[in-house]
């Protein structure tokens, strides 16, 4: 098998490859290799970086700290997510399908079968619409409210940890820009 020429090779003393590639993150990696192989496109990297980034700490988030805490429930991410929606809407802890999908952080696509699978294990129910005879509204149950009442301390604990190589600042800082990152990204009229 014959080797593609890299240009100047640096000969390799770690088994892992140069030490200093080991210090940096995939996105940085993927900048530097980009910036050799097509130097046309070096300076307008910087939103590679930024989004692969912003990918690589949303799987670490979900991998290492939601889906734990979700498991330890014993529900999915979107179940944990349809229950907690429905708690923090205060009593009755009811909802509309609507209102849930425009009210949760997940796509409307599974929400019958994640609601479903909620009434089978009782944690919610399918209740009467108080104004329209023909709809129906997705009721929690004393059981889903125990369930996420109890569990919410660890969760939020949790997510304090996940977070927490950041200073309060610094938290706040980059939420804001997040903010401003999604507004921008789904309103061009909000860019500045």
């Amino acid at each position: 098998m014959t080797k593609a020429p890299t240009g100047q090779e640096r000969p390799k003393d770690n088994l892992f490859g140069d030490p200093e590639d080991l210090l940096i993150d995939r996105a940085e990696r993927a900048r530097r290799q980009w910036q050799k192989e097509m130097p046309e496109v070096k300076d307008r990297l910087a939103p590679m970086v930024l989004l692969g980034r912003l990918n690589e700490a949303a799987q670490v988030m979900s991998r290492d700290y939601l889906a734990p805490a979700y498991a330890d429930i014993g529900l999915k991410t979107g179940e944990f997510d349809v229950l907690a929606t429905l708690v923090r809407s205060g009593p009755p802890y009811k909802l509309t399908p609507t209102e849930l999908y425009r009210s949760t952080m997940m796509s409307s696509g599974g929400m019958t079968a994640r609601v479903d699978k909620l009434e089978k294990a009782g944690l919610v129910e399918r209740c009467p619409h108080p104004d329209d005879r023909r709809a129906l509204t997705v009721c929690l149950t004393e059981k889903g409210l125990n369930l996420i009442k109890s569990k919410i301390p660890d969760y939020v604990e949790m997510q304090h940890e996940a977070v927490g190589g950041l200073n309060l600042e610094e938290q706040k800082q980059l939420s804001d820009l997040l903010e401003k990152l999604i507004r921008s990204a789904t309103d061009p009229l909000a860019r500045t």
